[in-house]
């Protein structure tokens, strides 16, 4: 026999398990949210897939990057000359030319209600880099059209820092 407290609760049930897949679909909302579905994304399969999807075309842009950032790619896109690769020649969100995630962690080092830098470090599946400062990518987020979006990538190669802003302004340099 079916009591009432089995009906309201298996209604319950049946209600939570409606609302579950939606909410795992919806974009997440915060800085650390963002970068976890990003990597999250990045690192599916064989981990290879990279992080192209975030700057691939405009809607792309638009969906993670701060307006000034946008800005800034363009004017650096419309300078490069047909045939030429453009402003950026790699993959800053795997840090890489070819890339290979196989597990990442994110931690929020600052965030305020008016910024927020968020980083990554990388597990690759070759092993680590002969750098240890090569595994980690910090993303500066601004708040801006309602929600957070990224502002500037930072990272290391051989040691030596790289920032997707500073690429931009200088690749306009020439």
């Amino acid at each position: 026999m079916v009591t009432r407290r089995k009906l309201i609760l298996s209604g319950a049930a049946g209600l939570l398990a409606a609302t579950l897949p939606r909410a795992s679909l919806a974009a997440p909302d915060d800085p650390v949210g963002i970068v976890t579905a990003i990597y999250t994304r990045a690192a599916k399969g064989k981990g290879d897939g990279g992080g192209v999807f975030v700057f691939e075309n405009k809607a792309a842009k638009a969906k993670h990057l701060s307006k000034s950032l946008i800005a800034l790619w363009a004017k650096a896109d419309a300078r490069t000359r047909k045939g030429d690769g453009g402003p950026v020649d790699f993959d800053p969100v795997t840090n890489s030319q070819d890339p290979d995630v196989k597990s990442f962690k994110v931690v929020a080092e600052k965030q305020e209600a008016d910024k927020a830098v968020i980083a990554v470090t990388i597990d690759s599946q070759q092993g680590p880099p002969p750098k240890p400062a090569d595994r980690t990518i910090r993303y500066d987020f601004v708040p801006e059209a309602g929600g957070w979006k990224i502002d500037e990538i930072k990272g290391a190669v051989d040691g030596k820092a790289w920032s997707l802003r500073a690429m931009l302004t200088d690749f306009l340099k020439y």
